[in-house]
């Protein structure tokens, strides 16, 4: 039988939603052992003079704890 955690984190990305998940579940293997899934829970971007300057997303990630 196996125990998992879920974390959540936010990640940004000046090209896009897709690469802002990327970014984050990188970054998320690069801190913890066994991830196995992410769910986006929100999208957010930032705005400055009428355009879409970055994409963010905050997701919760999912990781099998060791036994």
């Amino acid at each position: 039988m196996s125990v998992a955690r879920v974390t959540e984190i936010s990640a940004t990305s000046k090209v896009s939603f897709d690469d802002a998940v990327k970014v984050g579940v990188d970054r998320a293997n690069k801190t913890l052992r066994n991830v196995r899934s992410a769910w986006v829970k929100e999208q957010q971007v930032d705005v400055d003079g009428g355009k879409v300057t970055s994409y963010r997303v905050n997701m919760l990630v999912t990781f099998v704890l060791d036994d």
